[in-house]
């Protein structure tokens, strides 16, 4: 099997992803850049067919072509955004599309999600883009403008956005298991932001003062 250990490393970060909803059965794929020619990534309907209960043998091994090379299952139509953030830059490794429960809030609001825990200061913004309809060429084409807007920090560190009304998309250069990190930041970030807006309503807690602390960016 080609890629085993990689792929064997995609179907336990997804069966995660579902379990702690950070996706739900409405979707969301991963993919991984293997080298110059290959890529690996979850097949169609992964969710809603399978719960994301994933074999080895389901996580696809794509080329540049979208050909399959190995794996069951048939490549996501949503294939055609992955693909378009690793044409931005070749220093990212992976990209994650999903639907984490907390962040969709901000999703469908539109809304940026403000930075209040220290851990997901270094990620930058992460806004709500535009709206496009989702697996369609526009949102790919949507995706990839922002993460070429944003290249000089995508080749430093992950950048994450939110799709309007859709869910999250994050590219990272380090990895499965580190970009899994990231949307996991960004989700109880959410959860952080919700709970502080709830009680600013009702406490009138002040966070102003929090914009002088010296936070950790390399953590």
């Amino acid at each position: 099997m080609l890629y085993q250990k990689e792929r064997e490393e995609m179907c336990e970060v997804v069966k995660v992803m579902f379990d702690r909803d950070l996706t739900n059965a409405a979707g969301g794929n991963l993919s991984e850049r293997m080298n110059k020619e290959h890529f690996i990534m979850t097949p169609t309907l992964m969710a809603q067919q399978q719960l994301c209960k994933l074999e080895p043998e389901d996580i696809l091994v794509v080329d540049k072509e979208l050909n399959v090379i190995e794996g069951r299952g048939k490549v996501t139509r949503e294939i055609n955004m992955h693909m378009a953030i690793y044409e931005v830059s070749d220093s990212v490794k992976t990209v994650i599309h999903a639907h984490p429960k907390e962040a969709m809030v901000f999703a469908c609001l539109g809304l940026e999600i403000e930075h209040l825990c220290e851990n997901t200061v270094k990620l930058g913004k992460v806004e709500t883009l535009p709206f496009s309809t989702a697996t369609t060429e526009e949102l790919a084409k949507t995706v990839k403008d922002y993460m070429t807007k944003r290249k000089d920090e995508l080749e430093k560190h992950p950048i994450a956005a939110l799709l309007n009304k859709h869910g999250i998309i994050l590219a990272d250069k380090s990895g499965l298991k580190a970009a899994y990190d990231v949307l996991e930041r960004i989700e109880y970030e959410a959860y952080v932001n919700i709970q502080a807006k709830l009680l600013r309503l009702t406490e009138h807690i002040d966070l102003s003062d929090d914009r002088k602390l010296n936070y950790n960016m390399e953590e």
